[in-house]
């Protein structure tokens, strides 16, 4: 599935780079609060391995997902014993700890803030408005679908040639003789691409020929392909459904960022140190 490149031709593509990135914060689907664990009589729940499910994500990326939920527990326990013990020792009470506890307090309300401007305007409707506006502006844009054997030396491109002009089949010569690791396998087929796709000098033979052609030898800064164009047709436009998941996080991002510049402007905002030059 090719990305929602177009979305950038729309109005709102000064957005498309933003002077702040926000995560995108789901509110979790709590399950029914249940008792899981007990640590020295300390309750862990179904919501609390929710929480650190969440939090835990980029953590546990690699781990198998039957293990997930062991770790969440062991990383749990281990939290309300080390909090059990930090309140004993009144660590709670320090400034320090206060100005972080606010800190932190203060990150999660934005984000859950975030989250519910998201959720009013991030709707099904919303996203199928953006997605036509896009598709009308779209151009019509040629692609084609073309084989490839890529080898070192013009000699040896030269020697492809021949073997293809002798009747021999291009997939099995590419599965043979190709150095491209990526489509050798597949005899070659690189699918199919637009022009800015591929290194200029490709692209520039690719599309001037026609369904059926095979190139002579064409140097890039890879080495000598020789090419064969299989079919060549407008690009698709993708379907909603393809894209849906883009459209998505783009349009999260554009109003939670709205949502900040409009607070920002409503409020009074003063420096009362001296900015850095």
């Amino acid at each position: 599935m090719r990305r929602f490149s177009f979305i950038r031709t729309t109005p709102v593509a000064v957005l498309s780079a933003l002077s702040l990135s926000f995560l995108v914060f789901t509110p979790l689907a709590f399950a029914a609060d249940t008792v899981v664990a007990k640590v020295d009589g300390m309750e862990i729940t179904e919501q609390d391995i929710a929480v650190a499910a969440e939090d835990l994500a980029e953590a546990v990326q690699q781990m198998p997902e039957e293990k997930r939920r062991d770790y969440y527990i062991a990383y749990l326990a281990d939290l309300r014993l080390a909090s059990k013990a930090a309140r004993e020792a009144k660590l709670d009470e320090s400034a320090d700890f206060k100005r972080r506890m606010a800190y932190r307090n203060d990150k999660v309300l934005l984000e859950e803030y975030l989250a519910v401007e998201a959720r009013k305007l991030v709707t099904e409707a919303s996203m199928r408005a953006l997605y036509d506006e896009s598709v009308k502006q779209m151009k019509p844009e040629p692609e084609i679908r073309a084989r490839h054997i890529l080898v070192e030396t013009e000699d040896a491109a030269k020697a492809v040639v021949t073997r293809l002009k002798a009747g021999e089949d291009f997939a099995k010569v590419a599965g043979e003789v190709s150095k491209d690791p990526g489509s050798g396998a597949e005899g070659g087929d690189l699918g199919y691409f637009t022009k800015e796709r591929m290194v200029p000098e490709f692209s520039t033979a690719a599309f001037a020929m026609k369904v059926g052609d095979v190139s002579d030898p064409v140097k890039s800064q890879f080495g000598f392909h020789v090419i064969k164009v299989e079919d060549i047709r407008e690009r698709p436009v993708p379907g909603f459904d393809e894209v849906k998941g883009q459209i998505e996080q783009y349009l999260i991002r554009k109003t939670q960022q709205e949502a900040v510049m409009a607070l920002r402007a409503k409020a009074k905002i003063e420096r009362v140190d001296t900015p850095a030059q």
